[in-house]
Parts: structure tokens; sequence; C-alpha cells
């Protein structure tokens, strides 16, 4: 580590602190850790002569004193360098603030954007951010970084209440940025419990969090066909999935003003009513999936599908004019699908019979037996919902009897269109063929990756504690522009991570896009060895920016200029400094 003094023309030369160190070629270069510039002459001798092995501030004795070069204040920043850094790159901070740049909406864009960085840091509520950026509790460097000063409690939900009203602005440019006409949009609903009872869009739903006896909220994600979100929406938590298509069809033609896309959906979101009433109105091009009952209409033994079409090939493409007049089906056979259906049915067959027993030996009990065909018919209906699996019992009740058998005709009839799935769409073969059109549906996974992230593994959008409609819909919104950096993140980091990098390789080598993608050599080699190609360790996500947050930002003072403080970062990891290279972000300039 030395100092170097660098002639800046006519203006006063630039005083660095620099270091040296050799590339991967082994050709030694140097690179530059502070500008100590502004700092005073007898400051910077005194530097010198430390870093030369000499005696910065002597003492009587001739000892270097304790006091002369003290760290004041140390903060996590790497993680902080990361996250800002990425939004700004991606210039997500210019489309937050509005036309109107006054001091207000510079403050409330401040606050978002760390709002969103915090986000990306640790999943802690607004009154848990104002405690994390504020200078006596501060746990990481990002106020120091955006020059927030103190913030009060009041002024981050000003924020919020700022940042929803952008949303409309906010998501309009995101989608000129990334969707364009002709693209493929995926679509796909979660929803989310709250705590507390007040906010006017709890109601109870299905929930998908598995607690019926909350309160929730229903939210759809609009995103790009590589998972990436550019909008989102909150309903009331009774929402029906399909009822929420509306607007976002809406959205996209009026608002978007995309004239030409491709709605991708799954089967219980794009139903035929929906179809017909509002997709085909609007003159959108969809592509979905029937429903087990279409299925076996077209299964039966005058309809188009027959199980021969599969003695070649997975996949075939059949035409039902009659009851899907104008459409494109393409039926698909899995058999590690095939495989897990039947294993599932035969695990809830057999789950019910083991409750039957129960009401049956109830029924045969000699003490306190359970009689009538009323009582005896409510506990069967207990059981038999549980599994859902009526259909394929014949039960007799009697006042004091209870008789149940399988019926293997119709465990048979259904058991023959195991792994079967069709997939269906408007959009015609010669702008999408049957093999694209089937990877484009299997793409909707990417959605379920984002709410995984959203919900429970990065950004933890539970607890969700506003009372106001308004706050509820400004949080979720909030999550997904963080999700919107993170997406970022991951891509650019893929190498340090269990991401597979060879993906589109390993879906090139597949016999069909029906076949389950199996991870690229180079994936395998990662989950194996823990180690990327380059021999450096891989983790998760969530591993790395905590890593990534041990690089510290150092407030250091002196006694040589009483008062004066300048800032220090740590040496970078060997992680630390390739993460920020893939980053292509100076975790010391990013401000």
């Amino acid at each position: 580590m030395f100092i170097e003094t660098v002639p800046n023309r006519t203006s006063p030369p630039a005083i660095l602190l620099r270091e040296s160190y050799r590339d991967e070629a082994g050709k030694a270069q140097k690179r530059t850790l502070a500008n100590l510039s502004k700092l005073p002459a007898s400051l910077i001798a005194g530097l010198k002569g430390l870093l030369k092995g000499g005696v910065a501030i002597p003492t009587a004795l001739g000892a270097a004193s304790e006091d002369g070069l003290r760290i004041e204040r140390s903060l996590p920043h790497g993680h902080v360098a990361a996250g800002l850094g990425m939004l700004r790159k991606i210039k997500l901070d210019r489309l937050l603030l509005s036309t109107a740049k006054d001091e207000h909406s510079r403050r409330c864009r401040d606050l978002a954007v760390g709002l969103i960085v915090d986000r990306l840091l640790a999943s802690r509520s607004k009154l848990g951010f104002v405690r994390a950026i504020n200078g006596q509790t501060a746990s990481s460097s990002l106020a120091e970084v955006l020059s927030l000063g103190a913030v009060a409690e009041r002024e981050v939900y000003s924020a919020l209440d700022w940042l929803l009203e952008q949303q409309p602005r906010v998501e309009s440019a995101l989608a000129r940025r990334h969707l364009k006409n002709g693209t493929l949009v995926l679509y796909d609903v979660s929803s989310s419990y709250l705590e507390g009872r007040k906010c006017p869009l709890a109601q109870h739903g299905y929930s998908r969090d598995h607690r019926p006896d909350r309160l929730q909220i229903v939210y759809g994600l609009l995103c790009t066909r590589e998972g990436l979100p550019v909008a989102v929406e909150v309903f009331d938590g009774d929402t029906a999935d399909p009822a929420t298509l509306a607007s976002q069809i809406k959205k996209l033609r009026q608002r978007f003003a995309l004239e030409r896309v491709v709605l991708v959906g799954d089967r219980g979101m794009l139903t035929s009513a929906r179809i017909r009433e509002e997709v085909e109105p609007a003159g959108l091009d969809w592509i979905s999936c029937l429903r087990s009952d279409a299925i076996q209409k077209l299964a039966s033994d005058d309809g188009p599908l027959q199980l021969s079409l599969f003695d070649e090939r997975d996949l075939a493409e059949i035409a039902a004019p009659e009851q899907f007049p104008g459409e494109r089906l393409i039926v698909c056979r899995n058999p590690l699908l095939a495989q897990e259906r039947a294993r599932k049915r035969e695990a809830l067959l057999t789950a019910t019979e083991r409750d039957l027993a129960r009401v049956a030996a109830r029924v045969r009990a000699k003490r306190n037996p359970l009689r009538g065909s009323a009582e005896i018919g409510r506990a069967v209906g207990a059981v038999v919902g549980k599994h859902k699996v009526a259909k394929h019992f014949e039960i007799e009740i009697g006042e004091a009897q209870l008789a149940y058998r399988r019926k293997p005709d119709a465990i048979a009839r259904e058991a023959r269109l195991d792994g079967v799935y069709v997939v269906r769409t408007s959009v015609p073969a010669t702008a999408l063929d049957a093999d694209e059109t089937v990877q484009a549906y299997k793409d909707l996974a990417r959605v379920e990756r984002a709410f995984r992230c959203l919900k429970t593994i990065d950004l933890d959008i539970r607890p969700i504690r506003h009372w106001t409609a308004e706050r509820v819909r400004a949080h979720v919104f909030l999550c997904m522009l963080a999700y919107h950096v993170e997406w970022h993140l991951r891509r650019a980091l893929a190498s340090l991570l269990f991401h597979d990098t060879d993906i589109a390789a390993a879906r090139a080598e597949r016999s069909s896009p029906v076949a389950k993608t199996e991870p690229s050599p180079t994936a395998k080699t990662k989950k194996a060895t823990k180690r990327n190609p380059a021999g450096q360790p891989v983790m998760d996500f969530a591993d790395l920016i905590a890593h990534l947050g041990t690089l510290a930002r150092n407030t250091v003072t002196t006694n040589l200029q009483k008062g004066h403080r300048f800032t220090l970062h740590t040496r970078p990891t060997a992680i630390q400094e390739t993460a920020f290279q893939l980053l292509e972000i100076d975790p010391a300039r990013v401000q």
C-alpha cells in the first residue's frame, strides 16, 4: 500500500492511496483504495511515514501513540454496494423520480431507494428500517452512502405513499424496457396472509400459504418470459384467479400500449369463459392448458385424442373444431408425471380407505356406536372430502352399517390419461410451433419461482403489518421492485451461485420440450463440489449477499488533524472481488 501523487494538468494534483497486486496473467497492476486529495498536507505526510514503517505520531518515549489512527465506525458495506450499484446500473432510481423534481420528491425517491436496497439485505418492518439507517443504530452503510441523514418514521410512510403514486408510471417504463409487441407475457397470482383484521383488502379465500384461518390478500404478477417482474396488482383476498384477468388485459393494451402480445396463464386463470369474454375481444393471443374434464372428453372413443398418438413421440398436435374452434391443441405425455400421478392417486386412495375403516369401526363398536344414516354420512363426507377421491369409491350407508369399495373402472379410466396434458393456444403455427408453444407454457414456472423469492426465500413479503389498502399495495410494489433488482443481481452473479449457467444448452439437448430439463454438466459439478469451474466456492444468493456484507466501510480519524475523518474500505476477499467484477461495480465508488 502506498500514496501516489497524480498530476492533473492545471488543477491541483490528485493524491491517491493505492495498492499493488497481480492480475490473472501475473502482470503487476495497481488499484486506488481512497482519494486523499482533500486531506491536509501534514496528515498525508504522516500517512506516508506510517506506510513506510515509520512512526506517524511520536510520543515522548519515541513510541507510536495508540490514538494516532483510529477506526471510529465500521459498517457492513459490500452488500449495500452490490444492491445499490445494480439499482443505479439499471437506472431504476431515475424511473422512480417523477418529472416534478422538487425537494420532497427527491427525498422520497432517496428513501424509496433505501427501502428497496434494505429489502434485499433484510426483510424488516418499516420501523425496523428506520432503526437500521439512523446513525446510532445503523446496521449497514446504506444511510451514509445515500446521505439520508436523520430519518423520522413519518418520512418513511410518506415515502411509501409517494412510491404508490409512482407505480403506474414506473410499471409503464419497465414495460417499455422489457416488453415489446409480439412478446410473451407470463401472468400468475398468489396470496399472502396479513397481520390484524383492519385492512379492507383482507378477506378469507383460497390460501396458498395453507392458512385458511387467516385473512389474506391476492396479488397478480406480470413477468417477461425470463421471469423478470414488470408489474404487480393487489386484489381482495377472496378474489378468484380468473377475476383478476380483466385488469391485466386493460393494463397491457391501454397503459403499456401493446397491440400484439401473447398472454401465458395456467388453466385456472385462462378459462374458456375468460378467453371468450375478455381475452379474444381485446385482440390478444394466449397460451393455456385444458382442464382434466375437457381432456377426458377429447379422449373418448370417438374423440381426437387417442393414446396411439404417443407410440412414436410424447407430443402431438390435434384439432377439435367443434369443442375448441380456432384453437391449436398440443397433446403431451410425460412418463415421469404419469408415475407421480399414479403414486399420488394410490396414496390418496389408501389414506381414504384408512379413514373410512376408522368410521366403519365406530359403526361396529359395541359401546357408543355411530348410528343413523345422517350421522354416518356426515362422518363419511368429512373423510372423502379431505382427500377429494370420492369419485373413486362406491359407498353404501345404512342406519347401522357402512360398506365401501373402490371403483376399478373409474380408476382405470383416469389412470389411462396419467401424465397427459393438453396445451391450447390461439397463436398460429407459423409464429410459434408446437415445441415452442409447450416450452412457453412451461416457462410459467419462472413466475412461480418469483413468488417463492417474494414470499419465502429472500424478500419475505410476509408479515404484512399495514392496515390501509394503499399501504399494503405500496408494500407489495416495493417487494416487486426489490425482486426486480435481485433478478438482475442473480443473473450477473450466476457463476458464483448454484444457478445453471448452461441451461439453454441443456434444453437444446432434450429430445422433446415435454421431457424434464436435466442439469447441465456445469451445474452437476457445482452441486457436487460446491465450486465453480474457476475453483471458487459457490453458494446460495442469501449467503453470497451476507458474505459481500463483510466488506466494511470504515470511518477513520487521526489526531494529526483534530476532527477530520476519512473513509477507508477493507480489502475485498477473492470472492468479493470476483463478485464486483461480475457486477462491474466499484464498491468504493457507489453512492
